[in-house]
């Protein structure tokens, strides 16, 4: 093809370019076709367009006159089609190429109604008038809207060829004379979903249909089709909102709420919603959210958690009566009046799809008769053995019909799963009376109306999903595709998605196309519907319920605006966040709260009582109008305070540095000049105690009484207490000392603010940092002591020897430089249960020293348990997993806080535990007996080998098997009677490895290996002289490929395998159908051998000749997950 250069100028603005059709000079023939027998031409190259109706057509003729002299850029006349005007837009000598270029564009005057749009295949039609066999056509079809008003061919034909002497060896020129005719043929096509040809550039879903669509997270169309399918069945949406979440604030929890939210948003909304709310409230991640799952599954799941919120509400029960049918399974003998059968509910039904062309074939496929007899008779309680007929047929149908179309299954040939393109057809109306049994109630109609049908496009491994469905009764399919809603045609819901082989549009035949999604070419189509919603007629008004009888809680609306005004209100902030800064104020009641390292805490929650309080204020604002704005909120008199600003030391406290004197200073200038190393601005504010003969405030500094030494000034000092008693640490005020009064000077005011009698004997120490508390000495002057502003000075009152001691017997800390000490390694850990669940009893918190020893904060612990610490043992958390790492050695040398923050070497970059949590383990023994003892792990088979429970015991590492039994007993709760019937065995690669004996030393267990106990079956204790047992192992299609659980199993001399394979599936709990798909076959040991598979006649004794062979199942690995990592799950 010919395709259109993009030049740096084109001459024709806003004009599509498109590559035109091959030339036409195939067409020419014999009897050449006249260009002016315009319905011949119109047949031969505009054929009508399949599917596609056509509402009207116009023909016009332009003559064109004088080529060589026209201008670059020319009209044709305006000619109508349909009510609209058209008109030719023609480049004599080409938009910017070297050939003639044409277009049809509207011949609107000015810009056409907003709305309006024309959806139009057409020709343009070149020809010589004085020999209409020479011509040139090129088609096209295109969607001409207002900002699309003109599309054609940029490239209509090169101008050498047009002014050749002889157009492709005709004897004349297609421009002769310089006169040429450009025909234009148009026809304007119907458009009943609103979307022909539509290139959806700023398509409105909410415009165009009144519906809104779903945002694809990644992979996550399968779940918006349903999701959307579940929504416009309007009482499964009434039933969710009646699910009570008024009280609900976090949607990650409540997938219920989440749905909710969700249902509520496409009922209001105005664009597509997003689905992340209910995928976090899932609990899915990033893995689930890039992987398709399967929808069946997902609804199951999903109706049943539903179904758990719905208890004790309005709405219990309410999904069962739209969702749930009953089928009878039933074995009835043929010559006997006896019959075993049994009803059961189903949420939804799986259809075969291959082998069957419809739905009706598929249910008459489904309830097929099975007919017992000859060696496959029915044993009838009280009769024998009779002929017997074997089937399900339904009692009853649910309101909403799911059928799930089995698209998916496993190709044997090719061992693998495959997705099935055949066509199956489906109706709009269908009868499902002559599926039903003969008692069934028909008091009303079992007519179903299809609500829905959910398609798969794509294999296998690459694929998109899409929905069509009815929002209501009577109305139209609408396409759900993602954040698209259009609408749709009867063809396009049904017919489109039957499946089966492409077919040429023109002639009928086979053809190929490409999957979009695969890209892959294929003569079958790979859109196909592969779920279907069928409605009872009876239940039509019921399901489909008015909007006005389905609106949500109103707590939701009013949740969503309140959602609405904090965004829009952070949004208000981020914009003006240049005008503001953060304060954080304090004042002396803050300090006498707080217990721990400075004045206050800084950076703590604001719920903690000694946190300051915080404000974000414009930074224009004077320190004057700011505390006058926020006295009131300390309780204090805006005219008799002041503030303090708070400053970073070197050493790493915050303390008040300096008085803010001027008024007028904005916050923001005192931030800059003073504190701009901190990310706020922090301030203490001080209160004046008295006030002068003018009312005045007077503050402490002005009172204090100062030395006659030149440079001495009045130092804010704060005043701690250490309390040995209540083991306490707290502010007790400030006050002001002379910078050159000796420390010794300092105790009338530290005895007036402690209340204690004149002569009360006290220690004092400077809090220079966390780390560093230094007694004070008497006699040094404060300057000598290097005291500034704010420092903070810690009392204690003297005790004796005989105090101290009797305090310390106590286990209380008689030291402030040791309180402090303490106060420093403090630390909060969480203890979490590691093989059990977490619940508030085995989850709790305890406040350590990070220099305490393994044994004493084990102590710790086992004094919270009640258990002895001897019997704790401990393992570090991973940061990322959450996951226990290796147990910490109880012998180790290492502190709780090497233990919880361990240093690494230049070897290792990070740390990658949590600093703040472990994991105990409460052993059956102490931490010195387990070093003697090795654990073993042991699956215990029940039920044949359906079951299994995985037991770690801990036994002697000089012990035997039989030290296993009495404890293994013990954790399974097995009988007394059947502890010498356990058996083991070990088996490596899913295959028996060795049979292990009572005798047998477990230091000799291989780790590498899996450990089986099980029940010895009672059928070995009869056992016949020539019989023995064989390993049996399961397979799926090659030996090689091993999975399951391996087990013993005695062979029977002489036993034909019919026999053999009853008792296997007693022996294995697989029974019914799940045990007729297996084959079995015997397998030598060598990897190359091929297997040799088993009939009903075969004796197994006879084959298995060598005791290395295995008797091997084949059948599908169902763990083995094809499409997906893990199972899909909600949380």
């Amino acid at each position: 093809m010919d395709i259109a250069m993009e030049p740096d100028f084109d001459e024709k603005q806003d004009v599509a370019i498109i590559s035109p059709d091959e030339s036409m000079d195939d067409a020419e023939s014999e009897e050449r076709i006249r260009a002016d027998d315009f319905e011949a031409i119109k047949k031969a190259h505009m054929p009508e367009i399949p599917d596609v109706e056509v509402e009207v057509e116009a023909t016009h003729t332009w003559h064109i006159e004088n080529w060589r002299n026209s201008p670059r850029r020319e009209h044709g006349p305006v000619f109508h089609c349909g009510g609209d005007p058209w008109r030719v837009l023609f480049f004599p000598y080409g938009n910017n190429v070297d050939a003639a270029s044409f277009y049809l564009e509207h011949g609107w005057e000015d810009k056409p109604a907003e709305d309006w749009y024309a959806c139009v295949q057409f020709m343009l039609m070149l020809w010589n008038p004085n020999d209409p066999t020479i011509y040139l056509t090129h088609t096209a079809q295109h969607r001409f809207t207002g900002d699309e008003g003109d599309w054609g061919f940029t490239r209509f034909a090169e101008l050498r060829r047009l002014f050749a002497a002889s157009w492709d060896d005709r004897g004349r020129p297609m421009v002769e004379d310089n006169r040429v005719n450009m025909t234009a043929f148009v026809r304007k096509m119907k458009d009943p979903t609103g979307v022909l040809w539509h290139s959806f550039v700023n398509y409105d879903s909410k415009k165009a249909t009144g519906m809104v669509g779903l945002k694809n997270q990644g992979a996550t169309c399968y779940l918006n089709s349903l999701l959307q399918s579940l929504y416009f069945t309007n009482q499964f949406r009434k039933s969710i909102y009646q699910i009570p979440t008024e009280h609900d604030q976090d949607y990650r929890t409540n997938t219920a709420y989440a749905l909710q939210r969700l249902f509520y948003q496409l009922q209001t909304s105005d664009t597509a919603v997003p689905t992340h709310e209910l995928t976090t409230a899932f609990g899915w991640d990033s893995k689930q959210i890039f992987e398709q799952q399967d929808v069946q599954e997902l609804s199951r799941i999903l109706m049943e958690k539903m179904e758990e919120k719905m208890k004790g509400t309005e709405a219990e029960n309410s999904l069962a009566k739209m969702f749930v049918g009953k089928m009878k399974t039933y074995i009835s003998c043929i010559n006997v009046d006896y019959e075993s059968s049994r009803i059961e509910d189903f949420w939804d039904l799986q259809l075969n799809v291959s082998g069957n062309k419809n739905l009706d074939d598929s249910f008459k496929d489904y309830i097929q008769v099975e007919t017992m007899e000859g060696d496959n008779k029915y044993f009838a309680e009280g009769y024998g053995l009779q002929d017997a007929k074997k089937g399900v047929i339904f009692e009853s149908f649910p309101q909403v019909l799911h059928l799930q179309l089995k698209r998916f299954e496993y190709d044997f040939q090719r061992d693998t799963m495959m997705k099935i393109n055949d066509r199956y057809e489906f109706p709009e109306v269908w009868d499902a009376s002559p599926y039903l049994a003969e008692g069934a109630d028909r008091s009303q109609s079992w007519i179903y109306h299809l609500h829905g049908v959910l398609v798969h496009s794509g294999d296998l491994n690459a694929g998109h999903y899409y929905a069509f469905l009815k929002p209501n009764k009577e109305g139209e399919f609408y396409k759900f595709d993602d954040d698209r809603v259009t609408r749709s045609t009867k063809r396009e819901a049904l017919d489109d998605n039957f499946g089966g082989e492409y077919t040429n549009l023109t002639n009928g035949t086979r053809t190929e196309q490409r999957n979009p999604y695969t890209r892959t070419w294929s003569t079958k189509k790979s859109m196909n519907a592969y779920m279907l919603v069928y409605i009872r007629e009876s239940a039509l008004d019921n399901i489909f319920l008015q909007e006005k009888d389905v609106e949500p809680p109103a707590y939701l609306a009013r949740k969503f605006a309140e959602e609405r005004d904090l965004l829009e209100k952070r949004r208000k902030e981020r914009e003006e966040a240049h005008l503001y800064m953060e304060a954080l104020v304090a004042n002396t009641n803050n300090f006498i709260s707080f217990q721990g390292f400075d004045i206050i805490p800084w950076k703590v929650d604001s719920a903690v009582p000694a946190a300051p309080k915080r404000y974000r204020v414009l930074k224009a604002t004077t320190i004057a109008d700011f505390v006058k704005q926020i006295a009131s909120d300390f309780g204090m008199e805006p005219a008799a305070t002041r503030a303090w600003v708070i400053v970073n030391r070197q050493n790493g406290t915050a303390r008040p540095d300096q008085p803010m004197k001027i008024p007028e200073m904005t916050l923001d200038q005192i931030w800059q000049s003073v504190a701009s190393k901190m990310h706020e601005l922090r301030l203490w504010l001080e209160e004046a105690k008295d006030k002068d003969e003018e009312g005045r405030p007077v503050f402490g500094d002005s009172k204090c009484e100062l030395t006659q030494v030149q440079g001495d000034r009045p130092v804010l000092l704060f005043l701690k207490h250490f309390d040995p008693e209540s083991q306490s640490l707290v502010g007790v005020g400030y006050f002001y000392a002379a910078f050159f009064d000796k420390v010794q000077d300092l105790s009338p005011s530290i005895l007036k603010l402690m209340n204690w009698p004149a002569g009360t004997n006290f220690r004092m120490y400077e809090e220079i940092k966390q780390n560093m508390i230094e007694p004070m000495k008497p006699k040094q002057t404060l300057q000598a002591s290097e005291i500034q502003e704010g420092d903070i000075i810690t009392v204690q009152k003297s005790m004796s020897e005989k105090e101290e001691k009797a305090f310390a017997a106590a286990g209380k800390i008689t030291d402030t430089q040791q309180f402090y000490d303490n106060m420093l390694n403090r630390i909060r850990v969480r203890f979490s249960p590691k093989n059990l669940p977490e619940t508030e009893e085995t989850t709790f918190d305890l406040v350590l020293s990070k220099k305490m020893t393994y044994a004493q904060f084990s102590q710790a612990v086992g004094d919270r348990l009640e258990v002895d610490p001897t019997h704790l043992r401990f393992s570090p958390v991973n940061m990322a997993t959450g996951r226990a790492k290796a147990p910490i050695r109880h012998t180790t040398m290492n502190t709780l806080g090497q233990i919880l923050a361990p240093t690494y070497n230049a070897y290792a970059q990070s740390n990658t535990q949590r600093n703040d949590a472990l994991y105990y383990e409460i052993l059956e023994v102490s931490l010195s007996e387990l070093e003697m003892r090795k654990n073993v792990r042991v699956y215990w088979l029940t039920e044949g080998i359906s079951k299994e429970e995985q037991v770690d015991i801990l036994i002697p590492k000089n012990g035997c098997m039989e030290d296993l039994v009495e404890p293994l007993a013990r954790k399974v709760n097995l009988a007394e009677d059947l502890k010498p019937r356990i058996r083991f065995y070990e088996a490596h690669g899913n295959k028996v490895y060795k049979y292990v004996g009572m005798e047998y030393a477990v230091a000799s267990l291989n780790e590498f290996v899996a450990l089986y106990a099980e029940i010895v079956p009672e059928e070995e204790d009869e056992a016949g002289e020539n019989d023995r047992v064989i390993s049996v192992y399961q397979f799926d299609k090659e030996p090689s490929k091993a999975h399951g659980i391996p087990f013993p199993f005695l062979m029977k001399d002489g036993e034909i395998f019919k026999d053999t394979k009853e008792r296997l599936s007693k022996r294995t709990g697989i029974k019914g159908k799940q045990f007729e798909k297996i084959k079995f076959a015997v397998v030598q040991r060598s990897t190359y051998s091929k297997p040799e598979y088993l009939t009903d006649e075969d004796i197994l004794s006879e084959k298995m000749t060598s005791r290395d062979d295995h008797l091997g199942m084949d059948h599908v690995n169902r763990k083995s997950n094809w499409n997906r990592g893990d199972s899909i799950f909600i949380r």
